[in-house]
Order: structure tokens, then C-alpha cells, then sequence
């Protein structure tokens, strides 16, 4: 296996830099849609809303990331990842601060909208920009590694609201959502200047410039004979969307959208209202539930951590096959005893936010190595729209099966859906792991080899 100058590079401070510059998004993401479980408490009392408003406030962002991930994704592809890279996040910031003026619930289901919009576009920005500058041996973990900015977000935004509230009551509502702005300007900055991706300039003829990339990022010009190299893995192509749903990458589209899917719909749902949840176990619905959620989130971070080293070692089909075993038993125990006491729920709770961690790393590394450069941006705002449509619905559906079926019901159908998601693992998920950036891309290459088998 002959390997570019990209995949050859030794990991150090550009690469670092620029994970953390993409750890951004999904910190954002993890803060943005965790704090309206925060929010939505004094916002309900404030704004007069019912479950069906509420549902509709915790799920507008999660539609606006459908959005935002399907459109800009191909945006992405077109004009350059480097452009979309600053702009979305001042939109982000825009919408962020517009919540302090909020004085009714469709003010507040619109501004969610905008703001799940920017962070949806980031999405495939971020990932494929990262991936496409990453190296072959490096490039599983350090996806991979990206996952744990989400949930570091979601415990920030539950201890955000837990100091506001113990502070001052459920009344700042209004600040917790607004705080977002904060890291989300200060990312915003960080960013100015990042170089573009030399594979998507290569994609557009633009030899040169992916040679003065190279240079900025590593420090040296490449070679004749690397960049030729690299030109020939990326080819120039334009990009089209409807490659995504064409034979040869349509069994993959599905694949990536669907698992992906099956993992957001109990996570998202749960975790936006963990404090409510925990609040039908005995904890308060104030403080006390506020901080506990910002445990069991950390709790998945901890998930995180093992994951990142055996999608490497095992490889990354064992790994998300068997973390989907590991949501569906502890919700499946959470609803059939639903009554249990609050110390079995808190465990079970954890034990389901371990498995999250450890899956969710999958999301940041399949979509991003199983498309082409062409078309990889699209791919993954493809990728994260489907899986958001399921999001959006479980999160808005959540509140109202609780108040109709009760809570045992209700995470019963969470189980489900992670044994669905465990069965689309077993006959679809590939193995990528250890090949280089295009050849894992590529059409009528098999993905199941392993790196010694390559």
C-alpha cells in the first residue's frame, strides 16, 4: 500500500491544532442541544408552553441540523471546506445572542432552527476537513477522538445551567441558551486562517494552491514526485450530490444514515430531558437533577476513551456492533422496571451513557471514509440529515410519550431501536481500518480487509 505525502505525514502540531479547531463544532452541538433541557423548565413556565410546545422547541435544532448538514455539506464541496469553515459560526453566535430577547415559544422554536442550521452545516465542514488532512495511521483515533467534544459541550451546558439555577433560579433560562455564543465566538477566531484542504483543491485543478497548503501546514513545499502522487489518489472531478444515491456509494449512504440514526434517537431524546427523567426517580426537577445530568454525560465521555484505541486495534465493526448491545440492555432494564430505585436507575443510566460514548465515535469516522473527496462534505450532510430526522422526531415525540405511555414505555421503544440499529450493523458495517483515505473511499474496493491483510 503506497501511502501520500498526506498519509505519510508524522501527527504533530498542525494536526493537533486543527482537532481542536474542529473539536469546536461538536462541543457547540453537545452545549447548544443540552442546554435546552436546562432551559426548557423556566421556559415553559415563562412562555405559557405545553409538551407539544415543548417538544417543538427541544426538536427545531435538531431539524435545523438537518437542514444545515444537507445543503451546506454540498455548499462544502463546491466552494472549499476552508470559506464554510468561519462562516457558520457567525451565524451560530447571531442566533445564540437573539435568544436573551425571546418572549414567546415561535421566537424561540425559530432561533433553535437558525442555530441547529449553523451547527448542522459544521457537521461535514469540520470532519472532512480534519480527515482530509489527517494521516492513515492516525486518522480512526483521532475521528474518532472528536466525539468527546460533544459530550464535554453537554456536561458544560448542564453545569452552565446548574450554576445559573442554584445561582439564581430557572428564571435565566435566557442566559443558558445564550452562552453559547461565548465558545462560539472564540472558535470563531481561532479559526481565521486555517489552511484548505490540498485533496479538494487537487479535486478542482488547483495544483499550486494545494502545494502552498502542504507548505503552510507542514512547514516544507512537497516534492515533485508527492504531489503527483497525491494528484493521482484525487483525481479533478466536480462534485455532484446525486453520487451520494448512485450505485456503489447508495449502499453506503444508507448504511451511514441509518446507524447513525438508530444511535441519535435514544440519545438525543434521553439526554435533552435527562433532568426531567430523573425527576420521575426521586432527584429534584431544579439543581439536583441539573447536576446529575452533567455526571452521566461525563460518564459518556468516559465511554469515549477505550473506543478511540480499539476502532485501531479491533477494528471498527466490532466496536459499534457491540456498543449497540451495550445501549439497547440497560434501556430495555429501564422499562420494563421503571419504578426501580434511583440508585439501580442512576447505574443503568450509566451504563447506557458508556455504550453512547463508545458508538458514537462511529459517526465521525465511517461517513468520512467511505466517500471520496468529491463528494465526502455531501455525503456526511446527507449522512447527518437522515440521521437527525429520526433525532428530531424521538426528541419531540419524547415528552408526549412520557405524558401518554409513561417513561417505562417510552425507553422500551428507545431498546428497540437500538437492537434495530445492532442488526443494521451486523449485515452492512465495513471494516476500514488501516487503509488509506481513498482506498477506503473507493467503489469496488472491499472495505472488510484489514491493514495486515492490505
Amino acid at each position: 500500500m503506497r501511502h501520500s505525502v498526506i498519509d505519510n505525514e508524522p501527527y504533530g502540531r498542525f494536526h493537533r491544532k486543527l482537532f481542536v479547531l474542529s473539536s469546536g463544532g461538536p462541543f457547540l452541538d453537545g452545549f447548544i442541544l443540552s442546554a435546552i433541557g436546562v432551559a426548557i423548565t423556566g421556559a415553559t413556565r415563562d412562555l405559557g408552553m405545553t409538551p407539544l410546545t415543548d417538544g417543538l422547541v427541544a426538536a427545531s435544532a435538531l431539524v435545523g441540523v438537518l437542514f444545515g448538514g444537507l445543503i451546506f455539506g454540498w455548499v462544502t464541496d463546491r466552494v472549499g471546506r476552508q470559506l464554510m469553515y468561519t462562516i457558520d459560526l457567525i451565524v451560530l453566535v447571531a442566533g445564540s445572542v437573539l435568544t436573551l430577547f425571546v418572549t414567546d415559544a415561535w421566537q424561540l422554536v425559530v432561533l433553535r432552527l437558525l442555530v441547529g442550521i449553523a451547527v448542522g452545516a459544521d457537521y461535514p465542514i469540520a470532519t472532512s476537513l480534519l480527515a482530509e488532512w489527517l494521516p492513515a495511521a492516525r486518522r480512526g483515533r483521532t475521528m474518532g477522538s472528536l466525539v468527546t467534544a460533544w459530550f464535554v459541550g453537554a456536561a458544560a451546558a448542564y453545569a452552565v445551567g446548574y450554576a445559573l439555577v442554584a445561582a439564581f433560579g430557572d428564571g435565566v433560562w435566557r442566559w443558558t441558551l445564550a452562552a453559547a455564543a461565548v465558545p462560539g465566538l472564540a472558535i470563531l477566531l481561532a479559526r481565521i486562517g486555517t489552511p484548505e484542504s490540498p485533496r479538494w483543491l487537487l479535486r478542482h485543478g488547483r495544483r499550486t494552491d494545494a502545494a502552498e497548503a502542504i507548505r503552510a501546514a507542514f512547514g516544507r513545499s512537497p516534492s515533485e514526485e508527492e504531489l503527483a502522487h497525491l494528484a493521482e489518489s484525487e483525481p479533478e472531478k466536480k462534485p455532484r450530490l446525486s453520487e451520494v444515491f448512485r450505485r456503489g456509494y447508495l449502499g453506503r449512504t444508507a448504511f451511514v444514515g441509518v446507524f447513525w440514526m438508530c444511535q441519535v434517537i435514544p440519545s438525543f431524546a434521553i439526554s435533552t430531558f435527562y433532568p426531567t427523567i430523573l425527576g420521575t426517580y426521586g432527584f429534584s426537577s431544579g439543581a439536583t437533577a441539573l447536576l446529575w445530568s452533567a455526571a452521566i454525560s461525563l460518564v459518556t465521555i468516559v465511554g469515549c476513551i477505550p473506543c478511540v484505541r480499539l476502532v485501531e486495534s479491533a477494528g471498527r465493526r466490532p466496536v459499534i456492533i457491540w456498543t449497540f448491545v451495550g445501549v439497547a440492555v440497560p434501556l430495555a432494564a429501564l422499562g420494563l422496571a421503571p419504578a426501580m430505585a434511583p440508585a439501580f436507575a442512576i447505574f443503568f443510566f450509566s451504563v447506557n451513557a458508556l455504550a453512547q460514548g463508545g458508538g458514537a465515535i462511529l459517526q465521525w469516522i465511517y461517513p468520512t471514509e467511505l466517500f471520496p473527496t468529491d463528494i465526502r462534505a455531501s455525503a456526511v450532510g446527507v449522512a447527518s440529515a437522515i440521521s437527525r430526522i429520526g433525532a428530531a422526531a424521538g426528541t419531540y415525540l419524547m415528552p408526549i410519550g412520557i405524558d401518554l405511555f409513561g417513561l417505562g414505555p417510552t425507553l422500551l421503544i428507545g431498546a428497540g431501536v437500538a437492537v434495530a440499529g445492532t442488526v443494521v450493523c451486523v449485515a452492512w458495517a465495513p471494516e476500514t481500518r488501516g487503509r488509506a483515505l481513498h482506498e477506503s473511499a473507493a467503489v469496488g474496493v472491499t472495505t472488510l480487509r484489514t491493514a495486515e491483510e492490505a
